[in-house]
């Protein structure tokens, strides 16, 4: 009589299993198959893979090219820009 009384104990234990396991089983049954899936997205994912080569291809070349312009590193133009500081401190101080 011992095991019946712990059964019982983990009852709602197993309604969740059996539960999700019933509902896990109808979503891959009634899910499409992966073939239909990218059946469906092939030509966005070959635009996008095309996309992304031509990045790499044209961004090596970029890079170099922007690695050392007018004697600073690449971006740090665009970040003192955006923090707030300027460039020429004695033309910022001709408006004042």
């Amino acid at each position: 009589m011992d095991i019946p009384e712990r059964l019982l104990q983990y009852r709602h234990h197993f309604a969740i299993a059996i539960t999700a396991s019933v509902v896990l089983s109808l979503l891959l049954y009634a899910a499409p198959r992966l073939v239909t899936i990218l059946a469906y997205f092939w030509p966005l994912l070959a635009s996008t893979a095309v996309f992304l080569i031509l990045i790499l291809v044209f961004g090596g070349t970029v890079t170099h090219m922007a690695t050392d312009s007018h004697g600073e590193k690449a971006g740090e133009g665009l970040l003192d820009y955006v923090a707030g500081q300027p460039e020429n401190v004695e033309q910022s101080q001709k408006y004042e």
